[in-house]
């Protein structure tokens, strides 16, 4: 099995390839086929354009630059005019306010809501007391309609912005065009879930270690 998170040569970085771990959970090892078909697919022209564009924005830069910046800078060099906003209707203001600055930077923006299609949770067989609000009406997030929209619209870029865990994973398989995250959502963590991971042997270890 795989298990790059317990390598501590780093051979795949440094190039030093004589130095690849031999305790068979390097894929550099166990999947050398598999690896070795993935290099040829950055031999097809637009793959291997995304790559050497997402590759000199990483460089230029490179500890100067925010996400939102770098994701503008990609766009320009994709030759991208038309960006896509999906985003969560909880971080509507966020939205607005990235859209503004796209459109300040000469991009042209369409911004769909996760509630577009007013879908009623029931339609997707959940029961009232599995509501947020019991009692109320809810309209279910719907990515796969947001995703649908966008490729209507034509979009060249899809940003998402605080999709829930799994409606961004519809999202994305069913967008044609590329996606990038801007906002991964936590709601108790303010949208940064990497805090999780930073206090996950300290406030968080009771939580997140339970078998312990």
């Amino acid at each position: 099995m795989v298990k790059c998170t317990d390598c501590g040569k780093l051979a795949c970085y440094s190039g030093e390839l004589d130095n690849i771990p031999t305790k068979g959970y390097c894929p550099m090892q166990t999947h050398k086929e598999v690896l070795e078909k993935a290099r040829k697919q950055y031999d097809e022209q637009e793959i291997r354009r995304v790559s050497q564009e997402s590759a000199r924005v990483e460089a230029i830069g490179y500890c100067q630059w925010t996400r939102v910046q770098e994701t503008m800078e990609f766009a320009t060099r994709m030759g991208f005019q038309k960006l896509g906003i999906a985003y969560c209707i909880g971080l509507r203001r966020e939205a607005r306010t990235l859209a503004d600055i796209y459109r300040e930077n000469g991009f042209e923006v369409v911004s769909v809501c996760c509630k577009s299609g007013s879908i009623p949770k029931e339609d997707i067989g959940l029961r009232d007391d599995e509501k947020i609000r019991p009692g109320t009406y809810e309209s279910v997030c719907n990515p796969i309609g947001q995703a649908m929209v966008m490729n209507a619209e034509k979009t060249d870029l899809n940003v998402i912005i605080g999709l829930c865990v799994g409606h961004d994973s519809l999202f994305i398989r069913h967008s044609k065009a590329l996606v990038t995250c801007l906002v991964a959502k936590d709601r108790v963590l303010a949208h940064n879930p990497v805090g999780a991971i930073y206090t996950a042997k300290t406030y968080y270890r009771k939580k997140l270690f339970e078998k312990e």
